[in-house]
């Protein structure tokens, strides 16, 4: 049974601001560019069954500067729709409603998170096959894939809250015992430099 790898796309001026990102379509900022061509050095040696990333082209643009051939897009692997609240930040939605939060209220305008969620199964479902075929990567965003991690060890979409995910990250998806586990979380691709923000939170 193959491994599924989650990467999440490199830094962006809007992740890089903390603005949530979803179908706004942004190229990766020449620092988010320089960090996907490092996941290659940290992917080296891998062999994939398959490649899957969003449509979007910071995901995308990351998989072709990490050296990874992306076989198709699934928009099941774009971002949480945030509806109203795109190109906002949390503190600044905190601002008008203090006690909003996405992973239990979802986004007016926008998905809940068990829409995600259900995006997040047909994803997992999909791909089943393939990992008995060998290794999975799957190329996206930092929601959406903490709802794709939350799920593949059976907790609900809103558990992705408590898996933090940086930009130009890896993660690592398995088995133990014939159950589905975290085998490695939130790897990044380069290390942090001094007291800088990398984290692109939202």
């Amino acid at each position: 049974m193959g491994e599924l790898l989650l990467i999440r796309h490199g830094e962006t001026t809007w992740s890089a601001s903390h603005r949530h990102t979803s179908y706004t379509d942004l190229e990766l900022t020449p620092d988010g560019e320089r960090q996907a061509r490092a996941l290659g050095a940290l992917l080296a040696g891998r062999r994939f069954a398959r490649v899957l990333s969003s449509p979007r082209q910071r995901a995308v643009r990351t998989a072709q500067l990490a050296g990874l051939g992306v076989e198709a897009t699934d928009p099941d692997l774009a971002e949480w729709n945030y509806g109203e609240y795109e190109g906002r930040t949390t503190a600044d939605v905190h601002a008008e409603n203090p006690h909003w939060n996405l992973w239990a209220d979802g986004a007016p305008g926008g998905e809940s998170p068990a829409q995600v969620g259900e995006r997040a199964d047909r994803v997992l479902a999909a791909i089943a096959p393939l990992l008995d075929r060998g290794t999975v990567a799957l190329v996206g965003h930092g929601h959406s894939l903490r709802v794709i991690g939350a799920r593949w060890i059976g907790l609900p979409p809103s558990a992705g809250g408590l898996l933090r995910l940086d930009t130009t990250t890896v993660s690592v998806l398995g088995h133990e015992h014939g159950r589905r586990v975290i085998l490695r979380w939130n790897q990044p691709a380069l290390p942090p430099s001094g007291s800088a923000d990398r984290t692109a939170r939202h």
